[in-house]
């Protein structure tokens, strides 16, 4: 008997099936993993690649890039997979690099984000401020000013996120130019700021989405309140969008869905890694849960690394179930 019979007839008798030994669908191949700077991003990233590797891909390391580059990155083949498309903001960024001809995205990973304006519900209720239109009035803007120049502070969005245009196309829209300032940078550090500016009892005025970590330090109805815009403005194609929710409420953004975006190339050759693509979803509760974690100090690789393989245990029959599609998709 020779070594490969005599391990068939080994394994067969321990309960293993020759069907068991066939090679999984993903076997030698490499799959590159993009995401943004955003770091509580990782979470639904490393998802996803634990479904890849349980597949038999070999998944490299996350790269970070920014949006609109990383698009490209994908369509050109030079990456694989982001798993935060944000679905109608990065449109532009998803048409710009092929659209449908080079990259894929079907199914929703992520339901129910929210983005908007807010401020703390102390200078709210003390002056019936509801809507960022009333920043206009330099005296209401004059409450929001830190730096004595007397316009309101915005904290804003990072450049390369999409939401920046957003906002620079409601400045002009809704005639702010001179009453508000647009501050940006590293969104992380400039809102930690504007928390702890908060937590001193000063006034506040920022840009934030759902799900995230800020509403939960920030909550609001409690400690904050979302601004209504005058009416639906957006940029470019999406100009005539009406960006009210069903509730009627309008904070100026369209509701997005977070979705896996990858090369379609890959998908067209990889139907098991498109079927798991489309079939993922998390709900936007378990992301923030998982954010804010992060923000309160378990933010390392491995801390970040041990909540998604606590989220896989905790919710397994899905997960196992995500992987058996794409399993019967390649057959």
């Amino acid at each position: 008997m020779n070594f490969t019979t005599a391990l068939s007839t080994g394994l067969l008798a321990a309960g293993f099936s020759l069907t068991a030994l066939a090679a999984l669908p993903g076997e030698g191949i490499e799959v590159q993993p993009l995401k943004s700077s955003i770091a509580e991003e990782t979470f639904q990233t490393l998802l996803v690649m634990k479904g890849l590797e349980k597949l038999g891909y070999q998944v490299k390391d996350i790269q970070e890039i920014e949006y609109a580059a990383g698009h490209i990155a994908l369509a050109n083949g030079d990456a694989t997979f982001m798993a935060d498309h944000w679905d109608p903001l990065h449109v532009d960024f998803y048409e710009a690099a092929g659209g449908d001809a080079k990259l894929y995205r079907q199914g929703v990973y992520s339901t129910g984000a929210l983005q908007g304006y807010l401020i703390d519900k102390r200078t709210a209720d003390a002056h019936g401020i509801t809507n960022v239109g009333q920043l206009k009035d330099p005296e209401i803007a004059s409450l929001f000013d830190v730096n004595d120049d007397g316009k309101a502070d915005l904290t804003g969005c990072t450049p390369g996120w999409g939401c920046e245009k957003v906002i620079e196309h409601h400045l002009d829209a809704y005639g702010l130019r001179d009453t508000v300032t647009h501050n940006q940078g590293a969104y992380s550090a400039i809102i930690a700021d504007t928390i702890a500016r908060y937590r001193a009892g000063e006034s506040i005025f920022y840009y934030t989405w759902t799900p995230y970590w800020v509403s939960g330090e920030l909550v609001p109805g409690k400690d904050v309140v979302w601004l209504e815009v005058p009416f639906s403005a957006l940029p470019g194609a999406r100009k005539d969008v009406n960006t009210a929710l069903p509730n009627g409420k309008d904070y100026g953004f369209q509701a997005n869905t977070q979705r896996i975006v990858a090369n379609k190339a890959f998908t067209d050759a990889n139907p098991a890694a498109a079927k798991l693509f489309e079939v993922m979803q998390i709900s936007s509760n378990d992301i923030s849960a998982q954010n804010l974690r992060m923000k309160n100090g378990e933010d390392s690789q491995a801390d970040i690394e041990r909540h998604t393989n606590g989220w896989i245990q905790a919710n397994q029959a899905r997960f196992d179930a995500w992987v058996q599609a794409a399993m019967e998709a390649a057959k």
